[in-house]
Protein backbone atom coordinates (compact mmCIF):
# COMPACT_ATOMS: atom_id res chain seq x y z
CA UNK A 1 0.00 0.00 0.00
CA UNK A 2 1.39 3.17 -1.17
CA UNK A 3 1.05 6.15 1.84
CA UNK A 4 1.74 9.68 1.62
CA UNK A 5 2.94 10.18 5.32
CA UNK A 6 5.64 13.15 6.14
CA UNK A 7 7.89 12.04 8.13
CA UNK A 8 10.86 13.60 10.48
CA UNK A 9 13.21 11.37 11.80
CA UNK A 10 15.36 12.53 15.03
CA UNK A 11 18.60 11.16 15.89
CA UNK A 12 22.09 12.28 17.33
CA UNK A 13 25.01 10.50 16.03
CA UNK A 14 24.74 9.38 12.72
CA UNK A 15 26.86 6.31 13.05
CA UNK A 16 26.59 2.59 14.32
CA UNK A 17 23.41 0.44 15.04
CA UNK A 18 21.21 3.16 15.53
CA UNK A 19 21.45 4.81 12.05
CA UNK A 20 21.61 1.86 10.03
CA UNK A 21 17.91 1.64 11.41
CA UNK A 22 17.53 4.93 10.68
CA UNK A 23 18.90 4.26 7.10
CA UNK A 24 16.77 1.73 6.27
CA UNK A 25 13.82 2.47 7.82
CA UNK A 26 13.85 5.82 5.97
CA UNK A 27 14.46 3.81 2.82
CA UNK A 28 11.91 1.79 3.22
CA UNK A 29 9.41 4.39 4.30
CA UNK A 30 10.22 6.45 0.93
CA UNK A 31 9.80 3.50 -1.48
CA UNK A 32 6.28 3.15 0.21
CA UNK A 33 5.57 7.01 -0.95
CA UNK A 34 6.38 8.56 2.43
CA UNK A 35 8.54 12.00 2.47
CA UNK A 36 11.06 12.36 4.86
CA UNK A 37 13.07 14.31 6.50
CA UNK A 38 16.29 13.47 9.10
CA UNK A 39 17.41 15.91 11.32
CA UNK A 40 20.99 14.79 13.33
CA UNK A 41 23.98 16.39 14.89
CA UNK A 42 25.79 18.81 13.38
CA UNK A 43 28.96 18.37 15.49
CA UNK A 44 29.60 14.89 14.83
CA UNK A 45 31.46 15.60 11.58
CA UNK A 46 34.03 13.06 9.84
CA UNK A 47 34.16 11.76 6.41
CA UNK A 48 32.12 8.78 7.11
CA UNK A 49 29.35 10.62 8.52
CA UNK A 50 29.55 12.83 6.03
CA UNK A 51 29.39 9.54 3.46
CA UNK A 52 26.70 8.14 5.35
CA UNK A 53 24.10 11.39 5.53
CA UNK A 54 25.29 11.98 2.02
CA UNK A 55 23.56 8.62 1.05
CA UNK A 56 20.93 8.75 3.04
CA UNK A 57 19.80 12.10 1.69
CA UNK A 58 19.05 10.20 -2.00
CA UNK A 59 15.98 9.24 -0.24
CA UNK A 60 15.14 12.06 1.79
CA UNK A 61 12.80 14.71 0.15
CA UNK A 62 11.95 16.74 2.93
CA UNK A 63 16.11 16.86 3.61
CA UNK A 64 18.80 16.11 5.71
CA UNK A 65 19.25 19.01 8.68
CA UNK A 66 22.18 19.34 11.10
CA UNK A 67 21.67 21.05 14.52
CA UNK A 68 24.27 21.28 17.25
CA UNK A 69 22.99 18.15 19.79
CA UNK A 70 24.86 17.51 22.89
CA UNK A 71 24.68 13.82 25.19
CA UNK A 72 24.06 16.15 27.94
CA UNK A 73 21.27 18.70 27.52
CA UNK A 74 21.53 22.00 29.06
CA UNK A 75 20.65 25.62 28.11
CA UNK A 76 22.14 25.39 24.70
CA UNK A 77 19.22 22.17 23.53
CA UNK A 78 16.44 24.29 24.43
CA UNK A 79 17.49 26.29 21.30
CA UNK A 80 18.28 22.77 19.66
CA UNK A 81 14.29 21.58 20.16
CA UNK A 82 12.94 24.85 19.30
CA UNK A 83 15.11 24.67 15.63
CA UNK A 84 13.25 20.62 15.66
CA UNK A 85 10.08 22.30 16.39
CA UNK A 86 10.10 24.91 13.88
CA UNK A 87 11.32 22.87 11.05
CA UNK A 88 8.83 20.19 11.89
CA UNK A 89 5.90 22.92 12.00
CA UNK A 90 7.40 24.05 8.73
CA UNK A 91 7.24 20.92 6.72
CA UNK A 92 3.92 20.25 8.31
CA UNK A 93 5.17 16.43 9.75
CA UNK A 94 2.94 13.57 10.50
CA UNK A 95 5.24 12.22 12.44
CA UNK A 96 7.85 13.10 14.63
CA UNK A 97 10.13 10.06 15.45
CA UNK A 98 12.76 10.11 18.03
CA UNK A 99 15.61 7.29 17.98
CA UNK A 100 17.55 6.91 21.31
CA UNK A 101 18.08 8.81 24.61
CA UNK A 102 18.78 12.26 23.13
CA UNK A 103 17.07 11.57 19.65
CA UNK A 104 13.80 10.69 21.66
CA UNK A 105 14.17 13.82 24.26
CA UNK A 106 14.59 16.13 21.66
CA UNK A 107 11.57 14.70 19.41
CA UNK A 108 9.38 14.50 22.49
CA UNK A 109 10.07 18.10 23.61
CA UNK A 110 9.86 19.70 20.40
CA UNK A 111 6.74 17.96 20.22
CA UNK A 112 5.35 19.70 22.74
CA UNK A 113 6.12 22.80 22.01
CA UNK A 114 3.98 21.62 18.62
CA UNK A 115 0.76 20.50 19.97
CA UNK A 116 0.99 23.47 22.26
CA UNK A 117 0.54 25.32 18.94
CA UNK A 118 -1.81 23.50 17.85
CA UNK A 119 -0.13 20.99 15.60
CA UNK A 120 -1.44 16.96 15.54
CA UNK A 121 2.12 15.75 14.66
CA UNK A 122 2.14 12.24 16.65
CA UNK A 123 5.43 12.00 18.52
CA UNK A 124 7.16 8.54 18.38
CA UNK A 125 10.12 7.46 20.24
CA UNK A 126 12.33 4.27 19.95
CA UNK A 127 14.93 3.82 22.43
CA UNK A 128 16.72 1.29 20.98
CA UNK A 129 18.08 0.02 24.46
CA UNK A 130 21.66 1.45 24.35
CA UNK A 131 20.92 4.23 26.77
CA UNK A 132 19.28 1.59 29.11
CA UNK A 133 22.47 -0.61 29.89
CA UNK A 134 23.55 2.02 32.50
CA UNK A 135 22.63 0.65 35.61
CA UNK A 136 19.81 1.77 37.57
CA UNK A 137 22.02 2.44 40.66
CA UNK A 138 24.66 4.62 39.32
CA UNK A 139 24.40 8.21 38.47
CA UNK A 140 23.83 8.28 34.80
CA UNK A 141 21.29 4.97 34.71
CA UNK A 142 19.40 6.87 37.44
CA UNK A 143 19.43 10.52 35.20
CA UNK A 144 18.88 8.34 32.43
CA UNK A 145 15.84 6.72 34.10
CA UNK A 146 14.31 9.88 35.24
CA UNK A 147 14.53 11.91 32.19
CA UNK A 148 12.75 8.71 30.69
CA UNK A 149 9.67 8.97 33.04
CA UNK A 150 9.20 12.53 32.72
CA UNK A 151 9.46 12.52 28.91
CA UNK A 152 6.84 9.61 29.24
CA UNK A 153 3.76 11.77 28.83
CA UNK A 154 5.04 13.36 25.39
CA UNK A 155 5.08 10.19 23.85
CA UNK A 156 2.03 8.93 21.33
CA UNK A 157 3.25 5.43 20.63
CA UNK A 158 6.66 3.24 21.33
CA UNK A 159 8.81 1.13 19.03
CA UNK A 160 10.40 -1.33 20.61
CA UNK A 161 13.43 -3.61 18.76
CA UNK A 162 13.21 -6.29 20.55
CA UNK A 163 10.89 -8.23 23.93
CA UNK A 164 14.24 -7.91 26.04
CA UNK A 165 14.60 -3.97 25.44
CA UNK A 166 10.62 -3.64 26.19
CA UNK A 167 10.75 -5.86 29.41
CA UNK A 168 13.87 -3.83 30.66
CA UNK A 169 12.24 -0.52 29.53
CA UNK A 170 9.41 -2.21 31.98
CA UNK A 171 11.51 -3.15 34.39
CA UNK A 172 13.70 0.64 35.28
CA UNK A 173 11.42 3.07 33.74
CA UNK A 174 7.81 1.56 33.83
CA UNK A 175 4.71 0.68 31.98
CA UNK A 176 4.48 2.67 28.93
CA UNK A 177 1.09 4.29 28.64
CA UNK A 178 1.71 4.58 25.29
CA UNK A 179 0.55 2.54 22.32
CA UNK A 180 3.38 0.17 22.03
CA UNK A 181 4.65 -2.10 19.47
CA UNK A 182 7.78 -4.63 18.90
CA UNK A 183 9.36 -4.63 15.86
CA UNK A 184 12.86 -5.99 15.12
CA UNK A 185 15.61 -4.42 12.98
CA UNK A 186 15.98 -6.46 9.46
CA UNK A 187 18.21 -7.20 6.89
CA UNK A 188 17.63 -6.48 2.65
CA UNK A 189 17.35 -9.67 0.57
CA UNK A 190 20.68 -8.79 -1.04
CA UNK A 191 22.36 -9.47 2.19
CA UNK A 192 21.81 -13.31 2.41
CA UNK A 193 24.17 -15.14 0.65
CA UNK A 194 26.91 -17.98 1.58
CA UNK A 195 30.28 -15.85 2.36
CA UNK A 196 33.65 -17.33 0.41
CA UNK A 197 36.87 -17.63 2.52
CA UNK A 198 40.04 -16.43 1.89
CA UNK A 199 42.72 -19.13 1.25
CA UNK A 200 44.49 -17.54 4.45
CA UNK A 201 41.66 -17.43 6.43
CA UNK A 202 42.12 -16.89 9.84
CA UNK A 203 39.72 -18.68 12.34
CA UNK A 204 38.17 -16.04 13.90
CA UNK A 205 37.22 -12.51 13.51
CA UNK A 206 35.63 -10.04 15.86
CA UNK A 207 33.93 -7.18 14.28
CA UNK A 208 32.77 -3.81 16.29
CA UNK A 209 33.71 -1.05 18.86
CA UNK A 210 36.40 -1.36 20.80
CA UNK A 211 34.92 -1.34 23.94
CA UNK A 212 34.13 -2.93 27.53
CA UNK A 213 30.99 -3.55 26.88
CA UNK A 214 31.92 -5.36 23.36
CA UNK A 215 33.66 -7.89 25.59
CA UNK A 216 36.79 -7.71 23.20
CA UNK A 217 39.14 -8.53 26.66
CA UNK A 218 37.01 -11.60 27.27
CA UNK A 219 37.81 -12.69 23.77
CA UNK A 220 41.69 -12.20 23.67
CA UNK A 221 42.06 -13.80 27.41
CA UNK A 222 39.90 -16.62 25.72
CA UNK A 223 42.15 -17.15 22.96
CA UNK A 224 45.64 -17.04 25.48
CA UNK A 225 43.81 -19.50 27.38
CA UNK A 226 45.26 -23.15 26.57
CA UNK A 227 47.00 -21.91 23.40
CA UNK A 228 49.01 -24.39 23.47
CA UNK A 229 46.70 -27.07 22.97
CA UNK A 230 44.12 -25.26 20.15
CA UNK A 231 46.31 -22.04 18.93
CA UNK A 232 43.88 -20.19 16.79
CA UNK A 233 43.67 -17.26 15.36
CA UNK A 234 42.01 -14.00 15.08
CA UNK A 235 41.53 -10.88 13.29
CA UNK A 236 40.13 -7.63 15.12
CA UNK A 237 37.73 -5.52 13.08
CA UNK A 238 37.06 -2.01 14.26
CA UNK A 239 38.44 0.91 16.43
CA UNK A 240 37.31 2.55 19.87
CA UNK A 241 37.94 4.32 22.88
CA UNK A 242 39.73 1.15 23.97
CA UNK A 243 41.57 0.57 21.27
CA UNK A 244 44.93 1.37 23.14
CA UNK A 245 44.08 -0.32 25.94
CA UNK A 246 42.98 -3.74 23.69
CA UNK A 247 46.66 -3.67 21.73
CA UNK A 248 48.32 -3.84 24.76
CA UNK A 249 46.68 -6.42 26.46
CA UNK A 250 47.30 -8.52 23.11
CA UNK A 251 51.10 -8.07 23.75
CA UNK A 252 50.49 -9.19 27.52
CA UNK A 253 48.91 -12.02 26.16
CA UNK A 254 51.69 -12.87 23.84
CA UNK A 255 49.02 -12.98 20.74
CA UNK A 256 51.21 -10.74 18.77
CA UNK A 257 51.58 -13.63 15.80
CA UNK A 258 48.04 -14.74 16.65
CA UNK A 259 46.04 -11.85 16.31
CA UNK A 260 45.68 -9.05 13.99
CA UNK A 261 44.39 -5.64 14.17
CA UNK A 262 42.97 -4.32 10.86
CA UNK A 263 40.32 -1.11 11.46
CA UNK A 264 37.23 -0.26 10.59
CA UNK A 265 36.25 -2.27 7.74
CA UNK A 266 32.76 -3.54 6.44
CA UNK A 267 31.02 -6.49 8.07
CA UNK A 268 30.93 -8.35 4.48
CA UNK A 269 34.96 -7.70 3.84
CA UNK A 270 35.50 -8.54 7.17
CA UNK A 271 33.57 -12.30 6.94
CA UNK A 272 35.67 -13.70 4.21
CA UNK A 273 38.88 -13.49 6.26
CA UNK A 274 38.13 -15.83 9.02
CA UNK A 275 35.98 -19.00 9.67
CA UNK A 276 33.83 -18.00 12.54
CA UNK A 277 32.42 -14.83 13.78
CA UNK A 278 32.71 -13.87 17.95
CA UNK A 279 30.48 -11.51 19.53
CA UNK A 280 32.05 -12.16 23.24
CA UNK A 281 29.64 -8.55 24.26
CA UNK A 282 28.81 -7.95 28.00
CA UNK A 283 25.96 -5.76 26.99
CA UNK A 284 24.20 -5.11 23.69
CA UNK A 285 20.78 -4.19 22.40
CA UNK A 286 19.78 -5.62 19.05
CA UNK A 287 23.31 -6.32 17.22
CA UNK A 288 23.24 -5.86 13.32
CA UNK A 289 26.58 -7.58 13.56
CA UNK A 290 24.13 -11.12 14.51
CA UNK A 291 22.01 -10.51 11.90
CA UNK A 292 24.35 -9.90 9.42
CA UNK A 293 26.58 -13.07 10.35
CA UNK A 294 23.58 -15.13 10.33
CA UNK A 295 22.40 -13.16 6.66
CA UNK A 296 26.06 -14.54 5.42
CA UNK A 297 25.58 -17.92 6.64
CA UNK A 298 28.94 -17.57 8.95
CA UNK A 299 29.35 -19.72 12.05
CA UNK A 300 28.64 -17.94 15.41
CA UNK A 301 29.84 -17.64 18.99
CA UNK A 302 28.12 -15.37 21.02
CA UNK A 303 27.15 -14.35 24.79
CA UNK A 304 23.58 -14.49 26.11
CA UNK A 305 23.04 -10.90 25.98
CA UNK A 306 20.42 -8.45 24.77
CA UNK A 307 18.13 -9.70 22.52
CA UNK A 308 20.66 -12.57 21.08
CA UNK A 309 18.55 -15.10 22.56
CA UNK A 310 15.08 -13.69 20.15
CA UNK A 311 17.53 -13.55 17.07
CA UNK A 312 19.03 -17.12 17.88
CA UNK A 313 15.29 -18.61 18.63
CA UNK A 314 15.21 -22.63 18.11
CA UNK A 315 18.22 -23.02 16.26
CA UNK A 316 20.20 -25.27 19.29
CA UNK A 317 23.42 -22.30 19.55
CA UNK A 318 24.56 -22.62 22.53
CA UNK A 319 25.14 -19.12 24.01
CA UNK A 320 27.39 -18.55 26.55
CA UNK A 321 27.84 -16.42 29.67
CA UNK A 322 28.47 -12.64 29.22
CA UNK A 323 32.47 -12.16 31.06
CA UNK A 324 33.08 -16.02 30.85
CA UNK A 325 36.49 -16.37 29.63
CA UNK A 326 36.50 -19.89 30.34
CA UNK A 327 32.91 -20.76 28.88
CA UNK A 328 34.53 -18.78 25.86
CA UNK A 329 37.42 -20.45 25.33
CA UNK A 330 35.96 -23.40 25.84
CA UNK A 331 33.58 -22.76 22.61
CA UNK A 332 36.20 -21.66 20.49
CA UNK A 333 38.40 -24.94 21.40
CA UNK A 334 35.18 -26.84 20.28
CA UNK A 335 34.87 -25.48 16.49
CA UNK A 336 38.74 -25.63 16.28
CA UNK A 337 38.48 -29.20 16.71
CA UNK A 338 35.52 -29.75 14.31
CA UNK A 339 33.16 -26.68 12.73
CA UNK A 340 30.74 -29.31 11.34
CA UNK A 341 28.21 -28.07 14.01
CA UNK A 342 28.33 -24.96 13.84
CA UNK A 343 27.84 -24.79 9.78
CA UNK A 344 24.65 -26.56 10.60
CA UNK A 345 23.37 -24.21 12.45
CA UNK A 346 24.82 -21.26 10.67
CA UNK A 347 22.22 -22.50 7.61
CA UNK A 348 19.33 -22.96 10.21
CA UNK A 349 20.22 -19.60 11.34
CA UNK A 350 19.99 -17.70 8.10
CA UNK A 351 16.83 -19.43 7.38
CA UNK A 352 15.43 -18.07 10.30
CA UNK A 353 16.28 -14.46 9.97
CA UNK A 354 15.93 -14.35 6.61
CA UNK A 355 11.90 -15.17 6.95
CA UNK A 356 12.10 -13.29 10.25
CA UNK A 357 14.14 -9.94 10.56
CA UNK A 358 13.73 -8.47 7.04
CA UNK A 359 13.98 -4.63 6.45
CA UNK A 360 10.85 -5.13 4.62
CA UNK A 361 9.35 -6.76 7.44
CA UNK A 362 10.33 -3.71 9.58
CA UNK A 363 8.91 -1.20 7.36
CA UNK A 364 5.88 -2.35 6.86
CA UNK A 365 5.20 -2.95 10.74
CA UNK A 366 6.15 0.49 11.21
CA UNK A 367 3.92 2.25 8.98
CA UNK A 368 1.44 -0.03 10.42
CA UNK A 369 1.66 1.15 14.07
CA UNK A 370 1.58 4.81 12.60
CA UNK A 371 -1.40 3.99 11.30
CA UNK A 372 -3.09 1.54 13.21
CA UNK A 373 -2.20 2.79 16.75
CA UNK A 374 -1.31 6.44 16.41
CA UNK A 375 -4.14 7.41 13.40
CA UNK A 376 -1.68 9.95 12.38
CA UNK A 377 -3.25 12.56 9.93
CA UNK A 378 -6.07 10.94 8.09
CA UNK A 379 -4.22 7.95 7.17
CA UNK A 380 -5.76 5.51 9.16
CA UNK A 381 -8.92 5.94 7.45
CA UNK A 382 -7.18 5.84 4.15
CA UNK A 383 -5.60 2.19 5.19
CA UNK A 384 -8.81 1.40 6.14
CA UNK A 385 -10.89 2.59 2.83
CA UNK A 386 -7.64 1.19 0.96
CA UNK A 387 -8.56 -2.63 2.79
CA UNK A 388 -12.44 -2.43 1.98
CA UNK A 389 -11.19 -1.40 -1.60
CA UNK A 390 -9.14 -4.71 -1.78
Amino acid sequence: MSVRFRILHCLRTPVGGQFRHVHDLVEGQAEMGAEIGVICDAQAMSEETDAALNRLAENCTLGVTRVPMTRRMGFADWLTQGKIAKLAAKLDIDVLHGHGLEGGAYARLAGRRLKRKGKHTKIVYTPHGGSLDHSPASPIGRFIRMAERRLAPLTDGMIFESRFVRQLYAETVGQPACPVRIVPNGLYRHEFYESLLEDNAADFVFIGELSKAKGIDVFLEALAAHQNIFPGKAIIVGSGPDEARVRRLARKLDLGSRVSFSGVQAARTAFVRARCVVVPSREESFPYIVLEAAAARMPLIATNVGSIREIAGDVGMPLIPAGDVEALASQLRVFLADPKPFLARAAKLQARVAERFTAENMTQAVIDFYIAELGAGSYKKQAQEAVKAS
